[in-house]
Protein backbone atom coordinates (compact mmCIF):
# COMPACT_ATOMS: atom_id res chain seq x y z
CA UNK A 1 0.00 0.00 0.00
CA UNK A 2 1.38 3.58 -1.04
CA UNK A 3 1.67 5.58 1.83
CA UNK A 4 0.72 9.30 1.44
CA UNK A 5 4.25 10.71 1.27
CA UNK A 6 4.80 8.20 -1.70
CA UNK A 7 2.05 9.00 -3.50
CA UNK A 8 2.75 12.99 -3.83
CA UNK A 9 6.31 12.38 -4.59
CA UNK A 10 4.66 10.08 -7.63
CA UNK A 11 2.75 12.97 -8.45
CA UNK A 12 5.28 15.42 -8.30
CA UNK A 13 7.42 13.58 -10.82
CA UNK A 14 4.72 13.84 -13.64
CA UNK A 15 1.67 17.18 -12.84
CA UNK A 16 1.33 18.78 -15.38
CA UNK A 17 0.69 21.76 -13.54
CA UNK A 18 -0.17 22.52 -9.00
CA UNK A 19 -3.69 20.79 -9.09
CA UNK A 20 -3.27 17.85 -11.49
CA UNK A 21 -4.41 14.78 -10.30
CA UNK A 22 -5.68 12.65 -12.63
CA UNK A 23 -3.71 12.87 -16.12
CA UNK A 24 -2.72 10.00 -18.03
CA UNK A 25 1.04 10.83 -17.12
CA UNK A 26 0.32 10.91 -13.34
CA UNK A 27 -2.06 7.90 -13.28
CA UNK A 28 0.92 6.00 -14.63
CA UNK A 29 3.28 7.65 -12.13
CA UNK A 30 1.07 6.13 -9.54
CA UNK A 31 -0.06 2.80 -11.02
CA UNK A 32 3.80 1.83 -11.34
CA UNK A 33 4.71 2.67 -8.02
CA UNK A 34 1.61 0.19 -6.76
CA UNK A 35 3.02 -2.21 -9.19
CA UNK A 36 6.71 -1.67 -7.53
CA UNK A 37 4.92 -2.07 -3.95
CA UNK A 38 3.00 -4.91 -4.94
CA UNK A 39 5.59 -6.63 -6.81
CA UNK A 40 7.94 -6.40 -4.11
CA UNK A 41 4.84 -8.23 -1.86
CA UNK A 42 4.57 -11.11 -3.96
CA UNK A 43 8.33 -11.75 -3.91
CA UNK A 44 7.65 -12.23 -0.02
CA UNK A 45 4.22 -13.76 -0.08
CA UNK A 46 4.40 -16.05 -3.13
CA UNK A 47 1.21 -17.63 -2.90
CA UNK A 48 -1.02 -14.72 -2.63
CA UNK A 49 -2.89 -15.34 -5.35
CA UNK A 50 -5.36 -12.71 -4.96
CA UNK A 51 -2.83 -9.93 -4.96
CA UNK A 52 -1.36 -11.68 -7.73
CA UNK A 53 -4.87 -10.92 -10.09
CA UNK A 54 -4.95 -7.37 -8.88
CA UNK A 55 -1.48 -7.00 -9.90
CA UNK A 56 -2.22 -7.91 -13.15
CA UNK A 57 -5.02 -5.89 -13.29
CA UNK A 58 -2.98 -2.68 -12.06
CA UNK A 59 -0.16 -3.83 -15.26
CA UNK A 60 -3.14 -3.90 -17.56
CA UNK A 61 -4.68 -0.60 -16.50
CA UNK A 62 -1.05 0.66 -16.59
CA UNK A 63 -0.39 -0.37 -20.41
CA UNK A 64 -3.89 1.04 -21.37
CA UNK A 65 -2.87 4.43 -20.21
CA UNK A 66 0.54 4.23 -21.51
CA UNK A 67 -0.84 3.39 -24.79
CA UNK A 68 -3.23 6.49 -24.75
CA UNK A 69 -0.85 8.62 -24.17
CA UNK A 70 1.60 7.63 -26.40
CA UNK A 71 -1.36 8.41 -29.28
CA UNK A 72 -2.22 11.35 -27.71
CA UNK A 73 0.98 12.63 -26.52
CA UNK A 74 4.05 11.21 -27.54
CA UNK A 75 6.32 13.99 -26.47
CA UNK A 76 4.43 13.79 -23.04
CA UNK A 77 5.09 9.48 -23.26
CA UNK A 78 8.64 10.23 -24.33
CA UNK A 79 9.27 12.14 -21.25
CA UNK A 80 7.20 10.10 -18.90
CA UNK A 81 9.43 7.10 -19.71
CA UNK A 82 12.25 8.95 -19.46
CA UNK A 83 11.49 9.54 -15.75
CA UNK A 84 10.01 6.14 -14.61
CA UNK A 85 12.04 4.38 -16.97
CA UNK A 86 9.40 2.89 -18.95
CA UNK A 87 10.09 0.22 -21.24
CA UNK A 88 8.10 0.53 -25.11
CA UNK A 89 4.80 0.07 -24.86
CA UNK A 90 2.88 -1.33 -28.61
Amino acid sequence: MLTKQKKVRAINKAKKHDTDTGSPEVQVSLLSKKIDELALHLKKNKKDNHSRRGLLKMVADRRKHIIYLKKKNPTGYNKLAKTLGLKEAK
